[in-house]
C-alpha cells in the first residue's frame, strides 16, 4: 500500500525513548543495523560529506537518517504525514495541527518543569527529549482520487541522540540534511500583512517585478529596494558538498522589509546577477496577473482560478513540485508558505533563461 492511501489508524505507531531511541531504531546503530531494523526499505535520496557525515532518505516510511562518521546514526527525521506516528508519554508528536501540539507540550514542560525553547522554524525544541519540532504540508486524495496538497500543514520532527539534543541545527551531522544557519530565525509567529497593506509590485513576465529588473547585480538590487541591506544571504562552494574549497558564491538575498528574496545566478563577467524574484506569502508585495492576486492567498482557491483562467483562454499549464499550477510560458512559480496551522501563496517571478 502507497503512504497515499495510508489511513491514521495503518500509520505504524513507534514510542520516542528521549535520547535513546525511537521506535526500533536506537541512536548509534550504524546504517546496516539500520536498514536491519526497517526491515530493508529502499532508500531514496542521500547525501555523503567529505569528512563522513552523511543522511539517508526512506521516502516510503517517511524517514530520514542522519549519521555521525563511521556511519552511526545519531538523528531520526520523521516526516508530518509519511512517517510513524510517535508518541513521547502520552503526546503524539506526528501528524498534529501544531498550535494544538504547542499547547500540550508547554502544559506538560509546565508540570514536569522541563525546558522548551523555540526553534529556527518557530516550533517547540525539547532538550529532554532530544526532539526538535517542524511542520510539513498536509496530502490526501481529492474526490476524484488524485493525490493533492491540503492548504494546511501538520507536525513532524527531528529526534536526535544525547550529543545533539541541545541545539541539533548547529551540528554538522544535521546541517549536511538542512542547513538554517543563514535563514532568519521565526520567533514562533506568523503574521499576515492584510492586501491593502501591502505595496503592489507590476509585474512584466521574464523581464521585471516591480523595481527589480532581470539582470541586476546585487549593489543594484539593494539600490532599487531602497539601500535595504540583507537581513540574510544564502550561497554556496563549489561541491560544498564534499568540501568548502574555491569561491564562495551568492545565490539569494533575503530582505525582510521588502518581503522579497533575490535569487542570482553567477555571470561570466564573475557578478552574481538576478535571475529571480520570490515576493513573501506572509509579507510581501502583492502582484497581479490578469485581475488575480498571487501572493498571500489561499493555495488552493488560486489554483482553481488559475486553471479556470487557462481553461477559459485556451492557455498552457504546468504543475511545479508543490503541485501549485501556473501559466506556460510565463516563468511563474508558486508555492506557499506557512501561517501557523494553514498555508497561503507566494510566488516567484523568473528570468527567461531561469531553471525553475
Amino acid at each position: 500500500m502507497g503512504w497515499w492511501n495510508r489511513k491514521p489508524e495503518d500509520r505504524p505507531r513507534w514510542v520516542l525513548e528521549p535520547l535513546v531511541g525511537v521506535g526500533p531504531l536506537r541512536f548509534g546503530m550504524d546504517s546496516d543495523e539500520v536498514k536491519a531494523a526497517l526491515g530493508g526499505p529502499r532508500a531514496g535520496n542521500g547525501q555523503v560529506a567529505a569528512d563522513g557525515m552523511f543522511w539517508q532518505n526512506y521516502q516510503e516510511t517517511g524517514l530520514t537518517c542522519i549519521y555521525d562518521r563511521g556511519m552511526i546514526l545519531v538523528g531520526v527525521v520523521v516526516d508530518a504525514v509519511k512517517g510513524p506516528l510517535v508518541r513521547v508519554g502520552e503526546i503524539e508528536l506526528i501528524g498534529r495541527v501544531p498550535s494544538e501540539l504547542r499547547a500540550e507540550i508547554h502544559e506538560f514542560a509546565r508540570s514536569e518543569r522541563i525546558e522548551v525553547r523555540v526553534n529556527w522554524s518557530g516550533d517547540p525544541e525539547v532538550a529532554a527529549w532530544g526532539a526538535s519540532m517542524g511542520t510539513g504540508r498536509e496530502q490526501g486524495l481529492s474526490a476524484e482520487g488524485w493525490l493533492e496538497q491540503k492548504d494546511t500543514v501538520a507536525t513532524s520532527a527531528l529526534l536526535v541522540g544525547p550529543g545533539l539534543a541541545r541545539d541539533p541545527y548547529t551540528t554538522a551531522p544535521v546541517l549536511h540534511w538542512r542547513d538554517v544557519r543563514e535563514r532568519p530565525k521565526n520567533p514562533g509567529a506568523w503574521p499576515v500583512l492584510l492586501d491593502h497593506v501591502r505595496p503592489h509590485w507590476e509585474w512584466v513576465p521574464l523581464e521585471r517585478v516591480g523595481p527589480l529588473r532581470f539582470g541586476m547585480s546585487p549593489l543594484e538590487v539593494t539600490a532599487a529596494l531602497d539601500g535595504e541591506v540583507p537581513a540574510g544571504r544564502v550561497g554556496h562552494f563549489p561541491f560544498w558538498w564534499f568540501a568548502k574549497d574555491g569561491q564562495w558564491n551568492l545565490s539569494e538575498d533575503l530582505f525582510e522589509k521588502a518581503g522579497v528574496s533575490a535569487h542570482y545566478w553567477r555571470h561570466p563577467d564573475g557578478v552574481p546577477r538576478l535571475g529571480a524574484v520570490t515576493s513573501y506569502g506572509r509579507t510581501g508585495p502583492q502582484v497581479l496577473h490578469a485581475g488575480m492576486p498571487l501572493v498571500g492567498v489561499t493555495p488552493s482557491v488560486l489554483d482553481a482560478a488559475i486553471i479556470r483562467h487557462a481553461e477559459d483562454n485556451d492557455l498552457g499549464l504546468r504543475f511545479g513540485p508543490s503541485g501549485a499550477a501556473a501559466w506556460e510560458g510565463l516563468q511563474l512559480a508558486l508555492n506557499v508558505t506557512r501561517v501557523e496551522d494553514a498555508t497561503v501563496s507566494e510566488a516567484t517571478f523568473c528570468a527567461e533563461e531561469w531553471e525553475m
